[in-house]
């Protein structure tokens, strides 16, 4: 909690000590980019081998061989939804949105990629399309696809409402990676991760710095497309608030489903090979 009025009075050097210029935590100049150029050129002659529906407020799994595109795309109405991944052939790898937050920003965009967890901690899918761009960053210092939220949860939700609500992404994610592996809910929920708010406009308030969220300005039609780095199972939650301009947890907001579709290239992108994991050496203390 901030207090409204600070209890101590500022020293003499205030200014100077709010003055001084912020240093970037992990600069990226010496990260490897990736080639957008030729992965876009794989998408030429490329072929749709499946397709997944999230129904409103549910949760669906998919899969994704390394190589190959899927795209989360708005098919009916402006609605928004969480996104796990996994590593396909290790569950234990998975998205970490934290370092990749560190690396690219609250908000990702084309270039950016999702990384994965420590110990591995390499790229899994990399963002070649979002037909979102144009938004940026508006007057509120709101924008799309945000890696800053978590997933809204039953255990959040009770905490401030005292109510069971079920219908949560954090249950419709764990629901679902249970049903994809035919392990137990209690068994898949450490699985769970913070997500990929795919399409969700948010950001952090100027004044308390309290992260809000606002009403998505995606439209039927739009769709963020990725490009699998490694084998991927993943996971999309069709958020119960539906666009997010006014609550998420919700019976009452206006949902829609959201559609995966899945393309197989002709071939690689040219020069590309499936990441290995991280190189660092761990030689003990």
């Amino acid at each position: 909690m901030k207090l409204s009025e600070p209890e101590h009075i500022a020293p003499q050097d205030a200014p100077a000590r709010k003055a001084i210029s912020p240093v970037i935590c992990y600069p990226i100049e010496t990260l490897q980019k990736p080639d957008l150029k030729a992965y876009r050129a794989a998408r030429e002659g490329w072929t749709k081998i499946d397709e997944v529906v999230v129904p409103p407020r549910e949760g669906q799994t998919f899969s994704v061989q390394a190589g190959h595109f899927f795209r989360i795309i708005s098919i009916e109405g402006p609605q928004v939804g969480d996104l796990n991944l996994w590593n396909a052939d290790n569950n234990n790898e998975r998205f970490f949105s934290g370092k990749t937050r560190a690396l690219h920003g609250t908000h990702l965009s084309v270039g950016d990629r999702m990384w994965s967890n420590l110990p591995f901690m390499r790229p899994m899918a990399t963002i070649t399309e979002d037909t979102l761009d144009w938004y940026g960053f508006d007057k509120f210092g709101g924008s799309v696809h945000d890696v800053i939220g978590t997933r809204c949860d039953p255990y959040t939700h009770h905490l401030l409402s005292g109510d069971n609500y079920h219908h949560c992404c954090h249950s419709n994610l764990t629901n679902a990676l249970a049903h994809a592996t035919k392990r137990s809910f209690k068994d898949c929920e450490p699985f769970v991760h913070d997500v990929l708010n795919v399409f969700m406009c948010t950001g952090f308030t100027r004044d308390t710095g309290q992260y809000f969220m606002k009403k998505t300005p995606v439209q039927p039609g739009d769709f963020l497309e990725f490009f699998a780095e490694i084998n991927l199972l993943g996971a999309l939650s069709a958020c119960p608030g539906g666009d997010c301009g006014a609550e998420h947890s919700s019976d009452t907001a206006a949902c829609y489903p959201l559609k995966v579709e899945i393309y197989k290239p002709r071939q690689a992108p040219k020069g590309w090979a499936s990441p290995d994991v991280n190189g660092y050496t761990n030689s003990g203390n």
